[in-house]
């Protein structure tokens, strides 16, 4: 039996600063990630750009080398994807973790094969399950709920819903590739976290008209040529639409954390651990990143989750 010091579930930055630290300290470690390494940032809009400068993405005090003032998502793509060849990091891209049960240790099941580690640190992310709006209609095909580039939505009626920067990404590159945009917001204005140099843009675009804006307005229903909401006023309109990008926002596989243990609290379900150590309600299975957020996926973030890696193994270390 090969027996891990640490398994990781997820290759994705604060994974891969985990295994990082591990193996500074001379940790057998193991990374399992169901899809490519970085895989969230993946499946990232293919011209995002990130609101925070280069140096607050780093990890492991590699230095994140870009020309442009603000990197973008194949700038990320490359430098965490480089750091894992350089490193050399024990991963293996493309297996899903299906179960964990604890014994005298960890026994993880993957798609693959069978795993045992003395810790785990779960490292998921969120960005795997849509936040769904629970309404008919929504499992047309015509609803999307990840948007990765403009060019399929040229000259057609789309309907963006929110206004956080995915949705204003969304609605500004596809009006300038020709799309009839109409976005619907729950709340009375655009988002005040979207990116500073974005936000002017898309309030310019409102105001003058070229992008149409329904605020404290909710979707209804969504039909095969139009779909049906409601105006802040209560009224009830229906639009003609080829498009719906459902920008609704994602969620921890809560249904996972919860098979293997992990307690979720109150009504954003977040998940108990020690803010020190990172450690949850289960000994030797730690949280890193995102995932400590539940449902409040804003609280985490590359920039000030990076330190969880180095609570995390000192944590181990400090236990063995």
């Amino acid at each position: 039996m090969e027996l891990y010091d640490v398994l990781i579930v997820g290759g994705g930055p604060i994974g891969l600063a985990s295994a990082l630290e591990a193996k500074k300290n001379n940790l057998k470690y193991i990374i399992i990630e169901k899809g490519t390494v970085a895989n969230s940032l993946y499946n990232y809009p293919l011209y995002m750009t990130f609101f925070s400068t280069a140096d607050r993405l780093e990890i492991d005090e590699i230095p994140f080398i870009t020309t442009k003032p603000k990197p973008g998502r194949q700038d990320a793509l490359e430098y965490y994807q480089g750091i894992a060849r350089q490193k050399e990091l024990n991963i293996r891209p493309y297996e899903k973790v299906l179960n964990i049960e604890k014994s005298t240790f960890f026994q993880v099941e993957t798609s693959k094969q069978i795993y045992f580690a003395k810790n785990v640190i779960i490292a998921t992310g969120f960005y795997d399950i849509p936040n769904m709006m629970d309404i008919p209609g929504e499992d047309l095909p015509k609803v999307k709920h990840y948007y990765t580039e403009p060019y399929p939505y040229a000259f057609q009626n789309v309907v963006v819903i929110g206004s956080s920067n995915s949705s204003v990404d969304a609605a500004l590159e596809i009006y300038r590739k020709g799309g009839n945009v109409t976005m619907i917001v729950r709340k009375n204005e655009i988002s005040p976290s979207v990116k500073y140099w974005v936000k002017p843009d898309i309030e310019n675009r409102i105001k003058e008209g070229s992008i149409k804006a329904f605020f404290g307005a909710e979707l209804l229903e969504v039909k095969e040529h139009s779909v049906i909401f409601k105006t802040e006023t209560g009224d009830i309109k229906e639009i003609e639409n080829d498009f719906v990008l459902a920008m609704t926002g994602y969620l921890p596989d809560f249904n996972f954390l919860q098979n293997i243990g992990v307690d979720l609290q109150n009504e954003c379900l977040n998940p108990n651990y020690n803010p020190e150590t990172m450690e949850s309600n289960i000994e030797g299975i730690y949280l890193a990143g995102v995932v400590c957020g539940g449902k409040d996926t804003h609280l985490w973030f590359i920039e000030n989750s990076r330190i969880h890696a180095k609570q995390i193994i000192k944590n181990i270390i400090d236990k063995s």
